[in-house]
């Protein structure tokens, strides 16, 4: 196989700017929005290569977060750097940073202002 499994991930969301004040917040970089109609949608960066690109979505009929559904982990240095972040942007850290295994590294849970569980994962 020559590219990961995953290709594309949605994050559902009821507001979009307050959901996208939260990311950048947290995460320290723009999303591109693009309202499409009924489908309005924010784009996180990204890059050909490894790993999945994805956008926060909100449509009323078909997206709904969730707190208990698939769960979605972003990459990060160390995720302290982003639970440092989360209460201030209007999250709440469910799981505060916690080792896997040595090989593995370090993640961490919160949910985010829509009320979806996301996750976070470092090697450090």
């Amino acid at each position: 196989m020559k590219n990961n499994v995953v290709g594309w991930f949605e994050i559902p969301v009821t507001n979009m700017d307050r959901a996208i004040k939260f990311y950048e917040t947290v995460f320290n970089y723009s999303l591109h929005h693009e309202p499409m109609g009924p489908l309005d949608m924010a784009w996180f960066p990204f890059s050909e290569g490894s790993g999945a690109a994805g956008s926060l979505v909100c449509h009323e009929d078909f997206y709904q977060p969730q707190s208990n559904g698939t769960l979605v982990y972003f990459s990060s240095e160390d995720v302290n750097n982003e639970l440092s972040k989360i209460e201030a942007a209007g999250g709440t850290i469910l799981q505060p940073k916690t080792l896997i295994t040595e090989d593995i590294g370090y993640m961490a849970l919160f949910m985010d202002s829509e009320g979806n569980r996301i996750a976070l994962h470092s090697r450090k």
